[in-house]
């Protein structure tokens, strides 16, 4: 079995702890850290859905030199990367978050408004495709395409593949597609037959087809990234 509360695919625990408390979390902000604890206590093992804490630092300080202002998360669960997201914006920056699990947002909402961060995020409790095609359909209306600077993509792995034909058209000309756990365990390295936990099976080749499909795509210059699960940025290019 995984051990879900070890996202990472470095070669040691330890080199993980170490990363994390030289890096992380001497600067990690007070609610990301009171949200992180609550989500441990409240969900346990799944606490893990959140992004571990120096990928959410990676992300905050790419935000910020990217100047980002305008950002799509798809899969929000309590919300650590959308209060990392909405700290590094700026006083006018705007989100919109789409999770179907409302009650898992409620979790990190008290942070966020601590934080004094709510402005800037306006959450969806749906599909996200049912939100995704909306934004793209009534263009005329809601003015999203090709407008947002970055969408962070953390949701069934099964759906990569159609999330990335939908953010391509929602984030502009040069702006970045992330896509988590894209490294999935190490597993995208291992044989079929040598992968023997269930759930990490289930996803697997689809994590690996997106994979090939995104180094093959003309549309974006992309990199794959062995942080946390593995973190994959796609830069539009056209």
């Amino acid at each position: 079995m995984a051990d879900w509360t070890k996202k990472t695919i470095l070669r040691s625990n330890a080199l993980q702890q170490y990363i994390f408390e030289t890096s992380a979390y001497p600067k990690e902000h007070e609610q990301l850290k009171e949200l992180r604890e609550v989500s441990a206590e409240k969900y346990k093992d799944l606490s893990v859905m959140n992004v571990p804490v120096d990928e959410a630092q990676f992300l905050s300080l790419f935000l910020k030199i990217m100047n980002a202002n305008k950002t799509l998360e798809i899969g929000v669960f309590t919300g650590y990367s959308l209060l990392a997201t909405a700290l590094a914006l700026p006083r006018d920056g705007h989100i919109i978050a789409i999770d179907p699990d409302k009650e898992a947002y409620e979790t990190g909402a008290p942070f966020i408004k601590k934080a004094g961060v709510q402005h800037k995020i306006k959450f969806i409790p749906s599909d996200a495709f049912l939100v995704l095609n909306d934004l793209i359909k009534n263009v005329r209306v809601h003015g999203e395409e090709g407008s947002f600077d970055f969408v962070f993509v953390d949701a069934y792995k099964s759906d990569y593949l159609k999330f990335h034909e939908l953010t391509l058209k929602l984030v502009k000309i040069g702006g970045i597609v992330a896509y988590d756990n894209t490294l999935w365990y190490g597993s995208v390295a291992e044989s079929e037959t040598g992968v023997t936990d269930g759930l990490i099976k289930m996803f697997r080749s689809f994590v690996i087809e997106f994979n090939s499909f995104v180094a093959a795509d003309p549309r974006v210059e992309s990199s794959l990234l062995s942080i946390g699960d593995g973190l994959t940025l796609c830069r539009r290019l056209y």
